[in-house]
C-alpha cells in the first residue's frame, strides 16, 4: 500500500484495520467527491456537478477553483464566494443532510478541518473582517479563514508547496485530540493531491510522508497509536484517484456551451445526441454520456453500448447519477486515458497528474476502516458507516442518545 514513502502512521492503521479498493463518484473531482462523502449521495442527490459549471438559474459560470487563473477569468470575488460559501449555502441540495447535520441533530459534536463540503448547524464568523459568516459543524476550522476556537495554529496558506495546509491541519487536530473535543472529526489533508498534480501520482512521495506525519500527530496527541485506537474508530480514504497527464486539449463543440477542467467536461446543449456524435472523432474524449428516452446512453469512438460502463468502476451507477444531476450539462465527457482538458484560463497539469474521469486510475480509491466493520465499496457509503457507528439515522434522530 505505502511502499514508496515513509508512512509509519498509515502502516500502523493498515495493520489494525480492514482494507479494500472502493469507487469514487463521477466526475471524480474534489467538490463533487467531498460532497458525496459528506452527504452519502452521488451528484443526482447533492447537486454539485463539477469544478466548473453553468448555473442555469443565474445564467453564469460557477468556478470552484480549477486554478487561480480560472478563478480570475470567472471573476475573483464571485468565484471565491462560490467556492468558500455558496457551494454549501446555496448549491448543495437542501434535500440531503451532511453527516455533520445528522450527527449534531442527535446531540453529538462534530468537527471538520479544511474540508470544502462542511454545511452544518452552527454559525461561524470569519477571522477576516468583511468575509461572510457560514454554517458549519460545531467545531470548524477552514484554512485559517474560519476557526471556532483559538488553537494557536500557524497560517494555513503560507507555503502550500512545502505542506503548510497539512501542517495547519495537524496543529488543529492535535489541539482537538488533546482535549477530546469531538465525537466525529473530518480531517482533510489536501497537500498530497496538490503535489501529485504538480509532479505526477508516482512522484509525490515526500508529500505523502508529510501527510502521514499529520496522521501521526493525532496519534501522538492521544498518547500513542494504541491509545489512539482505544479512543477512536477510523476511516482513511481518498476522495478520488489521479492519473498521469500526457496530452492536453480543449473541446471545440458546435451547438453547446462547454465547461471543462481536469479530466471531465460538460456540454450544455439542446442537441445532446448530435453533440455526442460529433465527439466520436475527438481524441481527448473517452466515454461520452447523455440521456435519451429516459435512459443513459454511453458512446466512445462511435461505439454506442451500455457495456462501455462495465469497463470502469461502478460505471453504470456513477454515470446515471452524474447525468441526472439537475446542474449538469446534457452531455458529460470522461477524458480519454492520458488526456486533460484545459480550464477557463488554459491552465493544465501536463507532465503531472489529474483526475475527474470514469477511468479506474481516477475513480478507484483506498478505503481503510478500523473499528467500523467492512469498509464501504463507495465513498458514498462513508456517511452511513459513521452514522451506523453512532446508531444515528436521519429518520430517528429525536429518539437517539448515542455515545462515541
Amino acid at each position: 500500500m505505502f511502499e514508496a514513502a515513509d508512512t509509519p502512521a498509515l502502516r500502523f492503521l493498515a495493520e489494525h484495520g480492514e482494507y479494500r479498493r472502493a469507487a469514487s463518484t463521477f466526475p471524480s473531482l474534489t467538490p463533487v467527491c467531498l460532497s458525496s462523502i459528506a452527504t452519502g449521495a452521488h451528484p443526482d442527490g447533492h447537486h454539485i456537478p463539477h469544478l466548473v459549471w453553468w448555473h442555469r438559474g443565474e445564467q453564469r459560470l460557477v468556478e470552484y477553483g480549477s486554478s487561480f487563473g480560472a478563478i480570475r477569468v470567472a471573476g475573483l470575488a464571485r468565484s471565491l464566494r462560490d467556492t468558500i460559501v455558496d457551494l454549501n449555502a446555496r448549491h448543495l441540495s437542501k434535500g440531503v443532510e451532511t453527516v455533520y447535520e445528522t450527527l449534531e441533530d442527535a446531540g453529538l459534536t462534530t468537527a471538520a478541518i479544511n474540508i470544502t463540503c462542511y454545511r452544518g448547524r452552527t454559525r461561524h464568523l470569519p477571522t477576516i473582517p468583511g468575509a461572510p459568516a457560514v454554517n458549519g459543524p460545531k467545531r470548524f476550522y477552514f484554512y485559517s479563514l474560519y476557526s471556532s476556537d483559538r488553537t494557536g495554529a500557524p497560517i494555513a496558506v503560507r507555503n502550500r508547496a512545502l505542506g503548510s495546509i497539512d501542517e495547519y491541519a495537524a496543529w488543529v487536530g492535535r489541539w482537538l485530540v488533546t482535549r477530546d473535543g469531538f465525537d466525529l472529526l473530518v480531517y482533510y489533508l489536501p497537500d498530497y493531491d496538490y503535489a501529485s498534480h504538480a509532479a505526477g501520482p508516482d512522484s509525490a512521495h515526500d508529500a505523502l510522508a508529510r501527510s502521514d506525519a499529520a496522521v501521526g500527530a493525532l496519534m501522538d496527541a492521544a498518547g500513542g497509536p494504541d491509545a489512539f485506537l482505544d479512543r477512536y474508530a477510523v476511516v482513511v480514504c481518498s476522495d478520488h484517484g489521479q492519473s498521469k497527464v500526457e496530452h492536453v486539449a480543449r473541446l471545440d463543440v458546435e451547438g453547446g456551451l462547454v465547461t471543462e477542467s481536469n479530466r471531465a467536461a460538460m456540454v450544455y446543449t439542446d442537441e445532446p445526441r448530435r453533440v455526442a456524435e460529433r465527439l466520436d472523432a475527438e481524441p481527448s474524449a473517452g466515454i461520452v454520456l447523455f440521456r435519451e428516452d429516459g435512459r443513459v446512453v454511453a458512446r466512445r469512438d462511435g461505439d454506442e453500448d451500455d457495456a462501455l460502463l462495465d469497463t470502469v468502476p461502478d460505471g453504470r451507477a456513477r454515470a446515471a447519477a452524474a447525468i441526472a444531476n439537475p446542474n449538469a450539462g446534457e452531455v458529460i465527457v470522461s477524458a480519454a486515458p492520458g488526456f486533460e482538458f484545459l480550464d477557463l484560463a488554459g491552465r493544465h497539469h501536463l507532465g503531472g497528474g489529474s483526475h475527474g474521469s470514469l477511468e479506474a486510475s481516477d475513480s478507484e480509491v483506498p478505503m481503510l476502516t478500523i473499528g467500523l466493520g467492512v469498509p464501504p465499496a463507495s465513498i458514498t457509503g462513508i456517511k452511513s458507516a459513521l452514522t451506523g457507528h453512532f446508531a444515528v439515522s436521519p429518520a430517528a434522530r429525536a429518539e437517539t442518545t448515542a455515545t462515541p
